[in-house]
C-alpha cells in the first residue's frame, strides 16, 4: 500500500505520517543555507527566518521566477488553491529545480468553522498541519494585541476626556483629542467567526469603568495591522504606517490616529517578531514560508512583500498566492501589491475544479450547494446534464483568463483533478480556456503529489520561458471613482457603477486632496460571485456594480469602496469544523482537522 491515500485518509492523517519523517527546521535551513544568525527556531518543526538579514546577505542575487497562484469564483466545493499551489511546489520539485513558495497564515474562524484550514490536501500538503492550523509561530496573536491596544489606548482616552476637563488633562500631559464617540472607525478583534459580537454596547457601569458607546467586533485577519503586515517593506515603513492608522473622528469630523493616541509605537512593539516569516515544508520536503494573512474581500489577502523578496533570492521558482477569485485577490495582486513591491510576476495560475464549474452553470440548471449540506451525486459523475452544467460554468473561467491577460501576465489553468473527474470534462475545460489564451494542464497533486503535477510543474516552466507585457489597469492619477469603475467593467464584467449619494460625496473629498492619489483602491466585494450579490453565480451579464460607501485605510494606505453588504465578522455555521476537531489523550495529537 502506497504510504499515502487521500481517497481513504483523511488530511490530519496523512499530515501525521509526513511529519514523522519531516526536514526539521535546522536541516532544512543547511539545506537553504541559511546561515545560524538568520535562524529563530520555534521548536524542533519549523521557525521564522530574519528577513532583514536574509535579504542584505542576498541583494546582488538576481530574482528567480515569479508565479502568483489564484482562482475562478469560489464556490462551496472548494476549488483548492493552497493545495494547488502545494502540488506546483511539488511538481517543479519532482522537476528537480530550486523551488519554493509563501502563503497565508490560516484565520481560526474558518478553521474551525465550515472551510477549515488552509493548509492544501491531500498529498499537496503543508506540514506540520496542526501548528499551522492552530497559531503557528504568532501571528494573529501578536496582531490582536496590537489592534485591541489601540482600542484600549481609544476608549480610555474617551473616557478621561469625559471625566476631566482641560486643566486636569494638562497634568497628565494629555490635550484633549475631542473624539466623536457615534464616529468609530476601529472596532475590536476576534479570531473566530463570532456573529453575537459584529455590534455590542461598552463601558457599561459607572465613570471609572469606560465611557460608553456602541462597539463592534471584527474577526482579526480584517484588521488593518494585517493588511500592514502584507505591504510593509522595512521596520521604519511598519511603524509609520502603525502611527497613521486611522482610530476615529473629532467633534470636526478630523481624523484621530493611533500617533494622537501615542500608541503606534507599543503596537509596533507587539509585532516585532511578526516581521519574520515563518518557515515550514510541503509533506515532500520542499521549502514554503507562511506570512501574512486571508481576509481579501476589504483587505489585501495576499502573502507578504518581504516573504516573496526573500523567496525571490532564495529559490529559482518562487510561488505566492492571492485570496479567492481572480476578481478580488488576483485584481488586488496586480494592482496594489505588485505596485507597492516593484515585483512583476511571471506566470498566473488560474485554479478551476470540474465541480466547482459545474456549480457556475446556474443557467444549465446547475444543483445549489448551500455551504454545510452534503454536495448533491450528481457533482461526482459525468452526464450528459452535468456536462450542460460544466459547459456554462467554464465561462466563469474563460471570464478570468481574459482578466490575466489584460495584466499582460501569462496565463497557466489548473485543472485541479480529483479521482472522480473524467477526460471528457477535463477537454470541456482544456478546449475553452485555450481558446481563451491559456496554457492549461491537467493537475492531480492533491491525490498522488508531485508526481500528479508533472505536467502542471512543466506548463508553468514553460509560460515562464515567455516574455510578458505587464502593466497595471489604471495610472495612480485616475480619480477615484474612473478607477472604481474601471475595475468594475474591466475586472468584474459590470455595465457600470451606481455610487450612493453619501459614497459620492467621501469620492468628491478624496479626489481633492492630492495624496490620496497615492492610496491603493482596495474593493470591498463578496468572493462568491462576480457581482456584489453573493447568490448571483456564473458569469452574469447586464448588471450595475453598487458601492454605498468608503472606508479608509490611514495606515496602510487604502481606500475601500463598500460593494454591497460585507461583514467584517463572518458568522460560525450550523455544523462547524470544531465539532469534529479533537484530540488524542494517549499520543497528545490533534485530530479532525481539514
Amino acid at each position: 500500500m502506497a504510504k499515502y491515500d487521500p481517497v481513504k485518509q483523511a488530511d490530519w492523517q496523512i499530515a501525521e505520517i509526513a511529519e514523522a519523517e519531516m526536514i526539521p527546521f535546522e536541516a532544512m535551513c543547511d539545506k537553504l543555507q541559511i546561515p545560524k544568525d538568520e535562524r529563530i527556531p520555534y521548536g524542533q518543526k519549523i521557525g521564522r527566518v530574519d528577513y532583514m538579514k536574509c535579504l542584505e546577505r542576498n541583494k546582488n542575487k538576481p530574482d528567480g521566477k515569479y508565479i502568483e497562484v489564484t482562482a475562478i469564483t469560489p464556490t462551496p466545493l472548494g476549488e483548492g488553491k493552497s493545495t494547488t499551489s502545494m502540488g506546483l511546489i511539488e511538481g517543479l520539485g519532482k522537476r528537480g529545480v530550486n523551488v519554493g513558495g509563501c502563503i497565508r497564515q490560516p484565520s481560526g474562524g474558518p478553521t474551525m468553522n465550515v472551510k477549515g484550514t488552509a493548509a492544501g490536501g491531500g498529498i499537496s500538503l503543508l506540514i506540520p498541519m496542526t501548528e499551522f492550523s492552530l497559531g503557528l509561530t504568532g501571528d494573529i496573536n501578536n496582531i490582536m494585541n496590537a489592534h485591541n491596544l489601540a482600542m484600549v489606548a481609544l476608549t480610555s482616552r474617551m473616557q478621561h476626556e469625559f471625566n476631566y476637563d482641560d486643566a486636569q488633562l494638562a497634568k497628565r500631559k494629555l490635550v484633549r483629542l475631542g473624539i466623536n464617540p457615534r464616529n468609530l472607525e476601529m472596532g475590536w478583534i476576534l479570531d473566530f467567526c463570532a456573529q453575537s459580537l459584529r455590534n455590542i454596547i461598552i463601558g457599561m457601569g459607572g465613570k471609572m469603568d469606560g465611557f460608553m458607546c456602541q462597539s463592534k467586533f471584527g474577526i482579526a485577519v480584517s484588521s488593518e495591522v494585517m493588511a500592514i503586515l502584507s505591504i510593509f517593506n522595512g521596520l521604519d515603513d511598519f511603524k509609520k504606517r502603525l502611527n497613521e492608522i486611522v482610530v476615529a473622528y473629532n467633534m470636526k469630523g478630523d481624523p484621530v490616529t493611533t500617533g494622537d493616541l501615542e500608541v503606534g509605537n507599543a503596537m509596533m512593539a507587539w509585532m516585532l517578531p511578526s516581521i519574520n516569516p515563518t518557515l515550514m515544508q510541503t509533506v515532500e520536503g520542499q521549502p514554503c514560508f507562511v506570512h501574512a494573512g486571508p481576509f481579501a474581500n476589504i483587505a489585501v489577502g495576499q502573502s507578504s512583500i518581504v516573504a516573496d523578496q526573500i523567496g525571490l533570492k532564495m529559490f529559482d521558482y518562487h510561488i505566492t498566492e492571492s485570496g479567492f477569485g481572480a476578481d478580488i485577490g488576483f485584481e488586488k495582486f496586480w494592482n496594489v501589491k505588485s505596485r507597492f513591491s516593484g515585483l512583476v510576476p511571471n506566470v498566473s495560475v488560474l485554479t478551476a475544479t470540474v465541480r466547482g464549474l459545474k456549480h457556475h452553470g446556474v443557467k444549465a440548471g446547475a444543483l445549489p450547494c448551500p455551504p454545510g449540506r452534503p454536495v448533491p451525486k450528481e457533482y461526482f459523475s459525468a452526464s450528459k446534464e452535468t456536462m450542460k452544467w460544466l459547459e456554462e460554468g467554464v465561462q466563469n473561467a474563460v471570464h478570468h483568463v481574459k482578466t490575466i491577460k489584460k495584466a499582460g501576465i501569462n496565463p497557466v489553468v489548473c485543472i485541479n483533478s480529483f479521482h472522480f473527474d473524467t477526460p471528457e470534462e477535463h477537454d470541456v475545460i482544456r478546449r475553452a480556456c485555450e481558446a481563451a489564451g491559456a496554457r492549461v494542464a491537467v493537475s492531480k497533486h492533491w491525490q498522488f503529489g508531485g508526481e500528479g503535477a508533472l505536467e502542471f510543474a512543466d506548463a508553468v516552466m514553460d509560460a515562464c520561458k515567455e516574455k510578458n507585457d505587464f502593466k497595471f489597469l489604471y495610472p495612480n492619477e485616475l480619480p477615484l471613482r474612473k478607477r472604481v469603475e474601471l475595475i468594475a467593467k474591466e475586472v468584474y464584467g459590470a455595465d457600470g457603477v451606481d455610487f450612493a449619494p453619501e459614497a459620492n460625496a467621501k469620492a468628491e473629498r478624496f479626489e481633492k486632496d492630492p495624496k490620496f492619489n497615492e492610496y491603493a483602491t482596495m474593493m470591498v466585494k463578496t468572493h462568491l460571485s462576480l457581482t456584489a450579490d453573493p447568490t448571483i453565480k456564473g458569469t452574469p451579464k447586464g448588471w450595475r456594480l453598487p458601492v454605498r460607501d468608503f472606508l479608509i485605510y490611514g495606515g496602510a494606505k487604502f481606500i475601500c469602496p463598500v460593494c454591497g453588504a460585507i461583514s467584517l465578522m463572518p458568522g460560525t455555521g450550523s455544523d462547524p469544523a470544531y465539532r469534529r476537531v479533537d484530540v488524542d489523550v494517549k499520543s497528545g495529537k490533534v485530530t479532525g482537522l481539514f
